[in-house]
């Protein structure tokens, strides 16, 4: 049997680089998408930004033509905004939809043909922040949402081709998306400081969060075991929270999340 060829974006950092070296400590053939073009040791990088179309396109066509597969892909690119809605730029807006939404999209796209061929199977990052909408982060939060959603309907389109399809929803990790976070409004007068007080907290909760390491060794797990999960959350934690969620009324679930974010 051939060794199995991987694709994962937003390979140059966090997780997207952690799950990157762990699947060719495992034995795959790894491309690292991203755009810097930079990847862990091992993992063949490749210079492409996912929120152009085309450019995906050329990566996954390059990809078959040098290995002849793709078995396996994680969707990990993402960036992340924060502000009072009011005060996110229109621009930055739709930056966070066209890198965190579409750029999925794109990927889906171009990958289907291949997987159908190996009856491959693909993994989106989703976050626990698109089942709990964070306040301050409102477009981060419906990205995420989205991705579920989109995933959800893109599995059961795929579903006859023998295509797996799962998101993975995480809680809060430790790695470079923090600093990376681009906040607006920081004139925050009108809301009291809330703003800065939400980002700050947001800040600590992911420092001190998992490490990108051990968050890669589970997915690695789910995505070279015997079933990929629709959906898995990843932390006994946040599979609890994610389960009262389904329980409790939306009114006090919203009540506690602004008292934590809000």
């Amino acid at each position: 049997m051939s060794t199995k060829v991987a694709l994962i974006t937003g390979a140059s950092c966090g997780i997207g680089a952690a799950l990157a070296a762990e699947l060719v400590s495992r034995g795959l053939t790894v491309y690292g998408l991203s755009r810097r073009g930079t990847a862990p040791e091992g993992v063949r990088p490749m210079a492409v930004d996912v929120t152009d179309a085309e450019a995906v396109r050329k990566a996954v066509g390059a990809i078959l033509c040098e290995a002849g597969q793709i078995d396996l892909a994680v969707l990990a690119a993402g960036c992340g905004i924060a502000g009072a809605l009011e005060h996110i730029p229109e621009a930055a807006a739709a930056m966070q939809v066209s890198v965190n939404l579409l750029g999925v999209d794109n990927c889906l796209r171009a990958l289907t043909p291949p997987l159908r061929e190996t009856q491959g199977r693909i993994l989106a990052i989703g976050s626990v922040a698109g089942v709990f909408p964070i306040p301050f982060q409102a477009h981060y939060s419906a990205t995420k949402a989205a991705v579920e959603s989109l995933l959800r309907a893109y599995g059961n389109e795929v579903r006859p081709f023998g295509i797996s399809v799962g998101v993975a929803m995480l809680g809060d990790t430790c790695t470079g998306f923090t600093a990376a976070r681009r906040t607006y409004g920081a004139e925050d007068g009108v809301y009291g400081g809330r703003v800065t007080e939400s980002v700050a907290r947001m800040a600590r909760d992911e420092e001190n969060g998992a490490s990108p390491e051990g968050v890669a060794r589970v997915l690695s797990r789910r995505l070279l075991g015997r079933r990929l999960p629709r959906r898995f959350t990843v932390g006994a934690g946040y599979r609890l929270l994610v389960l009262l969620d389904r329980l409790l009324p939306v009114g006090l679930v919203d009540r506690i999340l602004s008292l934590l974010y809000g």
